[in-house]
């Protein structure tokens, strides 16, 4: 008999470990939903609780909590209903436990999303990555790092604040935290140095924050209400800002950008004594360039996915890729210039949620070697009267500056651009100034397709509300179907490879889903597998199928109400 090496006798060690701690949880969870957390169960499932307690240094409820969360692994919206259910528990009991939810979100085993009126959370793929291999999940704390790494780190918590993931008290700890263990970078002893208060601080790392990752000079109201938790503190902010009485300014460390000679009261940026007090160590051009911004998807990142079409939507597009191809288009566009014609191109994509509008831009993009820069229409209305059209004048400035700039023209991606595309009011005597803002954006946009010179792609879910100039003014218009049986079958199989002919083609047959659909199905395949070490049976993806469909049934509004 060969012996085997030390080397062998580790893997299949650390293997039994991952088996143990998730066939524990696994146990923990079988047992709470059929006994709810009751004594009995706990005399049931303790050698199961001890086990798990002692690995990840939880309480035993918290364990029992953790295991359910970890049940429901794949829903990114989990509800107090969700694990009063599974635990067989009413709310008002689970309400009680809330505090241990506490514990688990401080440890960052969970993340929760506090939105108006309602609580919902997830488990962080990092935690599930730890536990499938036997490790005790621990935060990174971001020691020691560059200066780079530390604004990527900072656009992070500035995302989860937005995200409604993180307090704004969370949000400061976090940041002090992140400070002191960088102290020896020279922005943080320098912010160190300031001695700001908590709200102070936080706003100028905002404001440094939105420059370094975004390049972004122009910061208004909308860029920062989302930091602040209190209404109360955000319009304080705001009335300071506007009148200029705010430290930060008196600091000179922010001041207002300038439109026309003028300075803008509700427009805001870095002063150049800020990014050479507190930026210096980054080199920063004067002009940085539009690959360093968010929103800029540029075409080498792109990764190659097969898409699968109907076959009148297949044609359609190779016509349109082709176009775009850059020894057509510029030939094209010299051809309509000598004829007095416009040179940009407006497209529609339109059509149900799932079925590739917007992988298809970007797959365009990615053959055709042009960057995209990507806007998605419901961030630009703002709750402040005026914002909006100020922003998506900016957006076309912006992109006309990206195309002086650019070797080869990027394509501007308005993103489910139903809502600005739709009918534009008739105006009466009470007419709503939120009716008289949209249809000064809508005039804005159809001014803006007249003069374009680029390329621009919208997305659509629908188009029958569609204001007729709009209509009339895109040049190419591609409307997307749901996929029929033989490309239902083919996504299927291009998804999941495992599948037979036959199992694919009776999916295909039994479930008219969109590609959307079977891709969600397909990365809940993937995320059982991974936790059980086991490919799903056909019969477990059928069970998949089953949920997707209960999911889009309109159901009452879950989450815990506050």
């Amino acid at each position: 008999m060969q012996n085997k090496t030390p080397y062998l006798f580790e893997i299949e060690e650390k293997a039994d470990y991952i088996q143990s701690l998730l066939g524990h949880i696994e146990k923990i969870v079988e047992l709470s939903e059929k006994k709810g957390i009751t004594e009995s169960f706990f005399e049931k499932a303790a050698a199961h609780i001890s086990f798990v307690t002692e690995k990840l240094q939880l309480t035993p409820i918290q364990v029992v909590l953790l295991s359910h969360f970890l049940n429901k692994c794949d829903d990114q919206a989990i509800s107090i209903e969700d694990i009063a259910e599974s635990t067989k528990c009413s709310k008002i009991r689970i309400i009680q436990y809330m505090n241990e939810f506490d514990v688990l979100e401080k440890r960052k085993l969970i993340c929760c999303c506090r939105e108006y009126k309602s609580v919902s959370y997830r488990v962080p793929l990092e935690v599930i990555n730890a536990l499938r291999k036997g490790e005790e999940p621990k935060p990174d704390r971001h020691e020691n790092i560059s200066i780079t790494e530390f604004f990527t780190v900072v656009e992070n918590l500035f995302d989860q604040r937005n995200d409604n993931e993180l307090t704004f008290d969370t949000l400061s700890a976090e940041l002090n935290d992140l400070i002191k263990v960088n102290i020896h970078l020279e922005f943080c002893q320098n912010i160190k140095k300031l001695n700001l208060s908590k709200h102070n601080k936080v706003l100028l790392i905002c404001f440094c924050h939105l420059f370094v990752n975004n390049d972004d000079e122009n910061i208004g109201f909308h860029d920062i209400e989302d930091i602040y938790e209190h209404k109360a503190e955000f319009r304080r902010t705001r009335h300071m800002l506007e009148d200029g009485s705010h430290t930060l300014i008196e600091m000179k460390f922010i001041e207002n950008t300038n439109s026309n000679g003028f300075g803008d009261r509700e427009s805001f940026k870095l002063t150049d004594k800020a990014k050479d007090d507190l930026l210096s160590e980054l080199h920063l051009k004067k002009h940085n360039h539009f690959e360093n911004k968010k929103g800029i998807i540029l075409s080498e990142s792109i990764i190659a996915k097969k898409l699968i079409y109907n076959e009148k939507e297949t044609e359609k597009i190779k016509q349109c890729s082709d176009l775009f191809k850059e020894e057509h288009f510029r030939s094209v566009q010299k051809r309509l210039k000598e004829h007095g014609l416009r040179t940009g191109f407006t497209c529609l994509f339109s059509g149900p949620p799932g079925t590739g509008k917007t992988e298809t831009v970007l797959q365009i993009a990615r053959e055709t070697g042009r960057d995209i820069f990507q806007v998605n229409a419901s961030d630009i209305k703002s709750m402040w009267f005026g914002e909006s059209e100020k922003m998506v004048k900016g957006i076309f400035d912006r992109y006309r500056e990206y195309v002086a700039t650019s070797d080869i023209i990027p394509i501007l991606l308005l993103n489910e651009a139903d809502g600005i595309l739709s009918r534009r009011m008739e105006f009466s005597d009470s007419s709503k100034a939120v009716d008289q803002t949209e249809n000064a954006i809508q005039n804005i946009i159809l001014e803006e397709f007249e003069i374009l010179t680029g390329i621009l792609i919208a997305t659509s879910n629908l188009t029958k509300n569609m204001d007729k100039a709009f209509e009339r003014r895109f040049l190419y218009k591609i409307e997307f179907e749901k996929p029929n049986a033989p490309a239902r079958k083919a996504i299927w199989q291009s998804l999941i490879p495992s599948l037979s002919d036959s199992e694919a083609e009776q999916l295909a047959i039994n479930y008219d889903f969109s590609g959307g659909q079977i891709e969600n199905i397909s990365r809940r395949n993937i995320i059982d597998t991974v936790i059980s070490g086991v490919s799903p049976s056909i019969e477990k993806l059928r069970s998949f199928c089953q949920e997707e469909l209960s999911a889009r049934t309109p159901q009452k509004i879950v989450g815990f109400k506050q």
